[in-house]
């Protein structure tokens, strides 16, 4: 079994380091508490799990071979997208209106980790990702659900171990935003880089 590792490796480091839906996420729970960033990467590493699955089983393939189940998808993942820049944006405005070094905490764990999760399920650029990069890397010669499985594995581990490096970078950057002027700007550059993703993603 011969696969393109240097080729693959090369371009999982590219997609895995171009920050996306997922990083801003993650990023901006990891702003607000270790714990909050370490839930929302948890559950971006399950959604990419589940496109994985996907990918190696065959399904994804079937829904980008019929166009309106691809479109639907796409219709969800905007929509979501969409929804969660709004939200931001507009706790990002009524923060403005609190007290100094005022920081919204998340409502629960089980909703950071849903947010993650759905982000990475309802995006799909990550499920191209995996229907387009694997299939270069794979020996046509060799069982090609065996390597769908081994490469995705590997892709899986490559964003986990980006979460690895960013949540404890982003300490500092939690007391940077102890100035609510500061919060704010970040919130809306948060806000709306999602909706900006979210257009990109429509208009492609």
């Amino acid at each position: 079994m011969h696969i393109a590792w240097g080729p693959f490796l090369l371009a999982l480091l590219v997609i895995v380091v171009v920050p996306g839906p997922d990083f801003v996420l993650v990023t901006r729970n990891a702003a607000t508490g270790a714990r909050w960033g370490w839930l929302a990467a948890a559950g971006s590493t399950c959604g990419l799990l589940v496109h994985a699955t996907a990918a190696t089983l065959g399904l994804s393939a079937l829904v980008v071979a019929v166009p309106a189940a691809l479109l639907v998808v796409k219709a969800i993942g905007v929509a979501y997208l969409a929804w969660m820049g709004f939200q931001i944006l507009r706790k990002a405005g009524a923060a403005a209106t609190e007290g100094p070094g005022a920081v919204e905490v998340p409502a629960s764990g089980r909703a950071v980790f849903l947010r993650g999760l759905l982000t990475d399920v309802l995006n799909p650029k990550v499920m191209l990702t995996f229907l387009t990069l694997l299939p270069q890397a794979m020996d046509p010669a060799a069982d090609p659900m065996t390597q769908a499985a081994l490469l995705s594995a590997v892709a899986v581990s490559g964003f986990a171990a980006w979460w690895l490096i960013v949540v404890p970078s982003v300490r500092w950057l939690a007391a940077l935003l102890a100035d609510p002027r500061r919060r704010k700007v970040f919130e809306r550059c948060c806000g709306g880089a999602l909706l900006a993703m979210a257009t990109s993603i429509a208009v492609a």
